[in-house]
C-alpha cells in the first residue's frame, strides 16, 4: 500500500495555516512533475508464510525475530512492513529498467536468504488464500485508518492486512503533448490500468474459498470509501482535476501529538481549510493527506501504478515491471498502446476507476473477457518489441515472453493456474518455480492446461551466468 508518513503531526504551533489557494498551488505544482522520462522504479509487496504449513498464522514473536533480520541486511530498497506483516520492498528510482531489476533481484535474493533461514518465505498472491484479517501493527495511523475505513465495511481490514502488490513507477512525462505527454500517459494509465488487472489477475481466493473474481483484491479496493479510492472526474486537465480530487476527499484523520488521532466523519479537506477546526491545518496534513488516497494510478511527481496484484515465483514480479515500463516509456510502443485502449473508454462509461464496467470486468474476468484480452495481446507484443529497442536483457526478454504465451496468448492469468488453497500443500509452487527456471503451478479444477515451459537454456534466474544475487549493498531509501 505504501503507506509512508512524511512529516511530524502537523500540530507544531509555529506551522503557517494552509489557505485553500496555496493548497491548491502545491498539490499542481507537486503532483506531475514534467520532464523526459528517464527513471522507473517498483514497490514489491509479499505476504509471509511458513513454508512447511502456509495455511496457518505466523506467530507474532517468530515473525519479529525474522522481520529483525531482514531489517538488519545492507538492502538497495527501502524496506517496511505492512499492517498485517506485509513486507514491502521499495526501490530506488533507477536509471534505467535493467538497473532496476538487478537492484531489486539483489535485493530479493537477500530477502529470501534471511527469511529461508527462519522457515518461511515471501508469498507473491494479491489476496492472502488462507488467513482472516489480523493487523499486526499498533500504530496512530493504522488505528485511525481502521477505523474510518470500517465505516464502508469489512473490505478495509482485508485491504490493510492481507493483501499485496506490485506498484510500477515512472516518470509522469513531458510538458508538452505526444506519446510522453504526460497528459496522454495519465489518460493511457486508466485504461491501460484495467489490461493489467486482468493480465496480471492473481488473487481468486479469500478465507479458503474461491471469491468468484480473479482479482479479489482489486474487488476490495473498489470496495473501500470510494471517495478515497477512485481516480479523479474526467474533464479537467490533469493538474487541476488532481487538486480538486484531493481538497474534496474527506480527511482519514487528524493527528496529534498525544492520544488517538481523531477521526472526523465527512470532512473533506477543503471544509477543514475553510472551518480551521479543531485546528487550522499546515502543509504537513496536505502531506499527510495524499498519502491516506489510493486511487488506482497515484501522482506523486511521477506516476505511481497501483492495480496489479502480487505475482508469484521468482520471477513473476518483473514481467509487471517490465512490461509497463516498455509501454509507457518506448515512444513507438506508447502510441500503439493509446491506440489499442482508447475504444475500452466507452466500455468503461462515465464512472470513474475502479468504479466503472471496464475495470469491474477486468477484475471479475481478467483475460477471459474478449476486449481486455485482444488489447492485451496487442500491448504485449508491442511491449516485447519495445523491450529490444530498451536494450532489456535476453532473459528478460524471455521471461515476458514466457508469460506472454503461458497466459495472455490463452485469454488467462495467473489465477486461471492456481489449485484451490487447500491443495497448496506445497509452497515452492508459488514461491520457487520461475516462468523459465520451473514447471507451472497445478491449474485449478475444470481450468484449461497452460502452455509448455519455456526453458532457461544457458542462463538461470535474471542475468545471464549469475544463477543467484548476492546482497547488495547500499542505504535504504524510498523511491
Amino acid at each position: 500500500m505504501g503507506l509512508d508518513i512524511p512529516g511530524a503531526t502537523g500540530s507544531r504551533p509555529d506551522a503557517a495555516p494552509l489557505d485553500e489557494s496555496g493548497a491548491e498551488d502545491l498539490l499542481r505544482g507537486i503532483c506531475f512533475k514534467t520532464g523526459p522520462p528517464r527513471t522507473v522504479g517498483v514497490e514489491l509487496e509479499w505476504l509471509i508464510h511458513d513454508r512447511e504449513h502456509p495455511h496457518l498464522p505466523v506467530g507474532q514473536e517468530r515473525l519479529d525475530s525474522a522481520v529483525e533480520a531482514v531489517r538488519a541486511l545492507p538492502l538497495s530498497a527501502a524496506l517496511t512492513f505492512e499492517p498485517g506483516g506485509q513486507l514491502e520492498l521499495s526501490s530506488q528510482p533507477a536509471g534505467s529498467l535493467m538497473e532496476c531489476v538487478e537492484t531489486t533481484a539483489a535485493d530479493l535474493a537477500a530477502v529470501r536468504a534471511s527469511l529461508g533461514a527462519a522457515g518461511l518465505a515471501p508469498v507473491g498472491l494479491g489476496v492472502d488464500p488462507w488467513q482472516s484479517p489480523r493487523r499486526r501493527l499498533r500504530e496512530p495511523r493504522y488505528d485511525a485508518m481502521e477505523a474510518a475505513l470500517d465505516r464502508a465495511g469489512p473490505a478495509g481490514r482485508a485491504m490493510m492486512c492481507t493483501s499485496a502488490s506490485v506498484q510500477v513507477c515512472l516518470d509522469a512525462g513531458e510538458e508538452e503533448p505526444g506519446p510522453l505527454g504526460y497528459g496522454r500517459r495519465w489518460q493511457l494509465a486508466h485504461l491501460l490500468g484495467a489490461v493489467l488487472v486482468a493480465a496480471f489477475a492473481n488473487s481468486p481466493f479469500q478465507r479458503g474459498r474461491r471469491t468468484g473474481w480473479r482479482s479479489t483484491r482489486q474487488s476490495l479496493w473498489a470496495d473501500l470509501d470510494p471517495g478515497r479510492t477512485l481516480a479523479p472526474g474526467s474533464g479537467r486537465a490533469p493538474r487541476e482535476a488532481w487538486a480538486a480530487h484531493v481538497l474534496d476527499t474527506s480527511v482519514l484523520c487528524i493527528r496529534c501529538e498525544d492520544g488517538p488521532w481523531d477521526v472526523p466523519e465527512g470532512l473533506t479537506f477543503r471544509e477543514w481549510i475553510r472551518t480551521g477546526s479543531p485546528r487550522p491545518p499546515v502543509q504537513a496534513d496536505l502531506d499527510y493527506h495524499l498519502t491516506t488516497l489510493f486511487p488506482p494510478v497515484r501522482p506523486r511527481g511521477h506516476l505511481e501504478l497501483r492495480m496489479i496484484d502480487a505475482q508469484s515465483g521468482p520471477d513473476g514480479w518483473l514481467v509487471p515491471l517490465a512490461v509497463a515500463t516498455a509501454l509507457f516509456d518506448d515512444p513507438e510502443a506508447a502510441e500503439t498502446v493509446y491506440r489499442t485502449v482508447k475504444p475500452l473508454a466507452e466500455t468503461a462509461g462515465a464512472p470513474a476507476a475502479p468504479r466503472n464496467p471496464l475495470w469491474t470486468a477486468a477484475a471479475r474476468e481478467g483475460l477471459a473477457d474478449p476486449e481486455l484480452r485482444a488489447a492485451a495481446t496487442v500491448c504485449f507484443g508491442a511491449a516485447l518489441l519495445a523491450l529490444e529497442r530498451m536494450g532489456a536483457s535476453q532473459t528478460v526478454r524471455d521471461t515476458v515472453a514466457a508469460f506472454t504465451d503461458r497466459y495472455v496468448a490463452r485469454g488467462r492469468c495467473p489465477a486461471d493456474d492456481l489449485p484451490d488453497p487447500d491443495a497448496l500443500t506445497d509452497l515452492g509452487l508459488l514461491t520457487d518455480r520461475g516462468l523459465l527456471t520451473g514447471t507451472a503451478p497445478a491449474a485449478a479444477p475444470g481450468a484449461a492446461a497452460g502452455p509448455p515451459e519455456r526453458t532457461a537454456g544457458p542462463h538461470e534466474g535474471l542475468l545471464p551466468g549469475r544463477p543467484t544475487f548476492p546482497p547488495h549493498p547500499g542505504k535504504a531509501a524510498s523511491a
